[in-house]
């Protein structure tokens, strides 16, 4: 009852605070995203998604389509200069306190932070927001911290399938500072989850969101719930977002370091005034559910809809080439026509919101456990038309970037982690660095 009371409570106080800031809003006051993670799903029986995404659908052939097994990622591959203690993803946890790093790659007067419970099935409580500069170690930078309210209240309940944005917060930021987002959950959360990034998680229960520092802080890689951080700006400001999947997310990289394709990226266009906002999601595909609903069914909630976008950069498709072709019993078979639609979908949509989209090639990855010939095959034709066809506004090969001299179908040694699939943090910025960023800027 108390649940149902504080819903309804929290709706109609957005309503009255959206007619209010609708009557006051300066004209000036422009708001534009600055960081984002969609991030992968919890495996099935998850108390909360780790991600906004329900559960994989069945197929015509009654067998789920589930995401792929979580990959481990080796200590030496995570940023911890301060040695704080790895705690390995257990079943669930109840009454933490969360704390997220993250790096808004432009900067800003104010900020307004998204967090999302679009894969829930009941409503999500966060019982303390708070969000502050980032020191070491989980720590927050004294005197930055910031309490954070939802429709002027410091707890919000959010709604099964639904996101929130907070108010805004008046925290000034630079390009490329990081920031620390802590949040106090007094439910359970599952913490059992594959994905790139770990989080700082109070080692004691209750609610440790306003302190400097975490008890017994250790680190752990649980169920993202802060998707987007946007900041308010009087400068013009352009924001690309990268769509695609691991190797946009930034599978394999040194986790929490910032160091995949689009952080390296966002440090080459800060000083042209362009923010990025990262939505790769590990497994993602583009015509089927592949950890997370494919492209085509995210497209409007997890890209068309940041505020300030003007241009995508698309890398997908190559899980659906390695699971439709990597095996001779696959019951997902794709084609090289089915995969240029799903692009041209994209590329439609996008530019009925005056959104630019730049086709970027697909990797190589002779060598990687769902590599066959027959897909190699649908690879090399969908670069091909990538480049040739002229359906995008703009192009980045990034094929030939990490390709072996001697081998092109496989990776450069440089850059390859072991899997014939993920870049290294070498293979990531060498990503970046060859990007023209006129194809994005036009200048």
């Amino acid at each position: 009852m108390r649940c149902s009371s504080v819903l309804a409570g929290f709706i109609a106080a957005l309503a009255l605070q959206s007619t209010v800031l609708a009557a006051q809003k300066p004209a000036a006051e422009v708001w534009v995203g600055a960081w984002g993670y969609v991030g992968a799903p919890s495996p099935p029986g998850a108390a909360v998604p780790a991600s906004p995404f329900l559960p994989p659908p069945v197929t015509p052939l009654g067998a789920p389509t589930p995401p792929p097994a979580p990959r481990a990622i080796p200590a030496p591959l995570l940023d911890n200069p301060g040695k704080v203690a790895i705690a390995p993803s257990g079943s669930e946890l109840t009454n933490v306190t969360l704390r997220q790093v993250v790096r808004v790659s432009v900067g800003g007067q104010r900020v307004r932070l998204r967090f999302s419970n679009e894969g829930g099935t009941d409503p999500l409580i966060l019982g303390s927001v708070h969000v502050g500069e980032a020191a070491q170690d989980g720590e927050v930078v004294s005197g930055s911290d910031h309490e954070v309210h939802f429709a002027g209240q410091a707890t919000v309940i959010i709604p099964e399938g639904a996101p929130v944005l907070s108010d805004p917060i008046d925290l000034a930021t630079k390009p490329l500072e990081k920031l620390y987002v802590s949040v106090h959950l007094p439910g359970t959360i599952a913490a059992r989850v594959a994905r790139t990034q770990f989080e700082y998680v109070a080692g004691e229960p209750g609610n440790f969101s306003g302190s400097a520092t975490l008890p017994k802080v250790r680190l752990m890689r649980v169920p993202a719930l802060l998707t987007l951080v946007e900041v308010q700006t009087s400068t013009a400001v352009n924001v690309l977002v990268t769509l695609g999947d691991s190797i946009t997310e930034g599978a394999a990289s040194t986790a929490n370091a910032f160091r995949s394709w689009p952080d390296h990226l966002a440090e080459r266009l800060a000083a042209h005034n362009w923010a990025v906002v990262n939505t790769g999601i590990s497994g993602n595909r583009l015509l089927r559910y592949g950890a997370g609903p494919d492209a085509l069914a995210r497209l409007d909630r997890d890209v068309l809809s940041v505020p300030g976008i003007k241009a995508i950069i698309l890398l997908e498709g190559i899980n659906d080439i390695g699971r439709g072709l990597g095996s001779p019993t696959s019951t997902e078979p794709v084609t090289v026509e089915a995969l240029k639609a799903a692009d041209l979908q994209i590329v439609a949509r996008a530019h009925e919101h005056n959104i630019r989209v730049i086709g970027a090639t697909l990797t190589p990855y002779q060598g990687a456990a769902y590599a066959s010939p027959a897909g190699e095959s649908v690879r090399e034709a969908l670069n091909d038309w990538i480049k040739g066809s002229g359906a995008f506004d703009g192009v980045v090969d990034f094929a030939p970037v990490l390709a072996d001299p001697d081998n092109p179908l496989t990776f450069a040694k440089a850059y390859n982690d072991g899997d014939h699939l993920h870049p290294n943090d070498a293979g990531y910025k060498a990503m970046a660095d060859a990007i023209n960023l006129a194809v994005i800027t036009g200048k």
